[in-house]
């Protein structure tokens, strides 16, 4: 071997044991011919130990099956292949270097397949490169979670954590227009704290939330998943009612009211009872819009307000 071709391999070498990704060389028979010094580096395991052995013998962690049949569609299509962090959060389980974990205990890998071949064309060895990618997959977590969070709130009453007005007249315009094209039941429950500006006035505004806060989770405590629950404005609720007719949403209604009725809340050494008034309407073929089944349900919750308050009322024409 002439001098220049050992200066190369030496060069060679000095490049592949000092870059930042880990290099493993296998053949068709799956045995190590080079594993470089990231990998020496985050697995403590020095390359003489397993030149020539095999790479699932010397890693019986490795998922087996899937990164077997990965390999051969290497040798076997003569193309590279890839699997990200994402598919697959690691292969050679190796601990990071951040100071911070962001919730991550192992080094994050995206891994790179290369096929080698000979001068005939045929694929010889595969290159395996380990890229630690624990940094790009802790920032794409984090996000995640402030765009879930920002989503969230864009849909969230942040003091009751129901719905918002928005939201759930978003909710109520998708279930209408549904009832409407394939047919169904569809009740609205619209209703309001009694009394709630004498509340806020006496007590103040820590009081006020602390009732409204009561009410959003009396209210989830007693409705179905289906159910959906938003606040309309100030202390005026909304209920839709998906599949149910007014009868029941009269049964949930009266529910509704006499748990608020019998509950109480403790604020500050200051112990409040309060009630709600409540109106509740059904979809009928009359009603042409959410908007107009809205209005029959809060013309009977007015009509509960003027019949002296905690009570339940159903929407009838001749209210309007």
């Amino acid at each position: 071997m002439s001098v220049d071709v050992i200066e190369d391999l030496n060069f060679l070498k000095f490049i592949i044991d000092r870059v930042n990704i880990g290099i493993i060389i296998i053949d068709k028979e799956m045995k190590i011919h080079l594993w470089n010094q990231f990998m020496v580096s985050h697995t403590n395991v020095p390359q003489e130990e397993l030149i020539n052995k095999d790479l699932f013998e010397a890693f019986p962690e490795l998922p087996r099956r899937w990164f077997r049949k990965k390999i051969n569609s290497v040798f076997m299509l003569k193309n590279f292949a890839f699997t990200s962090w994402e598919q697959r959060s690691y292969l050679f389980k190796m601990p990071h270097n951040r100071p911070v974990t962001g919730g991550v205990e192992t080094m994050q890998q995206d891994c790179t397949l290369m096929p080698l071949k000979d001068a005939s064309g045929e694929v010889q060895y595969i290159c395996i490169a380990i890229q630690d990618a624990t940094d790009v997959s802790i920032y794409q977590n984090m996000l995640k979670e402030a765009l879930t969070k920002l989503e969230q709130s864009s849909r969230i009453d942040g003091l009751t954590q129901i719905f918002n007005r928005t939201h759930w007249e978003h909710r109520l315009a998708e279930e209408f227009d549904r009832v409407k094209r394939y047919g169904g039941s569809l009740s609205l429950i619209m209703f309001d704290l009694d009394h709630f500006k004498k509340v806020n006035d006496t007590y103040g505004h820590l009081v006020g939330d602390d009732v409204l806060r009561a009410t959003s989770k009396l209210i989830k405590k007693l409705l179905r998943t289906s159910d959906v629950p938003g606040r309309y404005g100030g202390e005026e609720f909304g209920i839709l009612l998906p599949n149910t007719d007014l009868e029941g949403a009269l049964q949930v209604a009266e529910r509704i009211r006499e748990e608020c009725d019998a509950a109480v809340v403790t604020c500050e050494d200051v112990e409040l009872g309060f009630s709600v008034s409540m109106g509740v309407t059904q979809l009928s073929d009359a009603v042409e819009n959410h908007e107009n089944l809205i209005h029959q349900a809060d013309t009977a919750l007015y009509h509960s307000k003027k019949s002296g308050r905690n009570c339940v009322s159903a929407y009838r024409p001749e209210m309007s």
